[in-house]
């Protein structure tokens, strides 16, 4: 039995969910539109503004899913009704990010600028040192967040690069003096 799959999902005004062929999930809400297919050993149903989800049969891949299932329905609605966002932030001399249209241009140290294109359902916005990353689909937010930090991966000896914001970076120590004596 899964704890998580066993809560229901209240869906709130302003939100509509349909279940469509091969239980294919629509959710509208004021932000957008999302659509996600769920295995067939997982049941959905809409009873009274409220999504029950159980698995089909005693199967181990159907209670697998079903936690995962109903987590991802959530996400849907709560995507749809607030929107998901990340923030990062550069720390680096010379760093700096620039936004050219819906698309960034990233200095980080390189000879180059650095381009990143925002995917389809994704927005940027960039105030100084920091960039949040914006969009309805939480999976794809993240995504393109760990895209973003991947370009230049904060080092552990000076802190330098893109990080996620409130994330610590152990430090190391660099390396002694020549001749000193501890």
């Amino acid at each position: 039995m899964s704890k998580i799959g066993k809560k229901p999902i209240e869906i709130p005004s302003g939100v509509t969910v349909s279940i469509g062929d091969n239980n294919e999930v629509i959710v509208k809400g004021s932000k957008g539109e999302l659509k996600d297919k769920f295995d067939r050993k997982i049941s959905i149903e809409i009873k009274d503004n409220i999504i029950e989800i159980s698995p089909k049969g005693d199967k181990a891949k159907a209670n697998v899913l079903w936690g995962l299932s109903r987590t991802l329905v959530a996400n849907m609605i709560e995507g749809v009704q607030k929107g998901f966002e990340k923030k990062l932030e550069i720390q680096g001399v010379g760093y700096k990010v620039i936004t050219k249209g819906k698309d960034l241009e990233l200095s980080l140290g390189f000879s180059h600028l650095v381009p990143f294109k925002a995917p389809e359902g994704i927005e940027f916005n960039v105030e100084k040192n920091i960039i949040t990353v914006s969009g309805i689909d939480k999976q794809l937010v993240g995504q393109v967040a760990a895209d973003i930090r991947s370009k230049k991966k904060p080092e552990p000896y000076k802190g330098k690069g893109i990080r996620y914001i409130g994330e610590h970076i152990i430090r190391k120590a660099g390396k002694k003096v020549a001749g000193s004596k501890e």
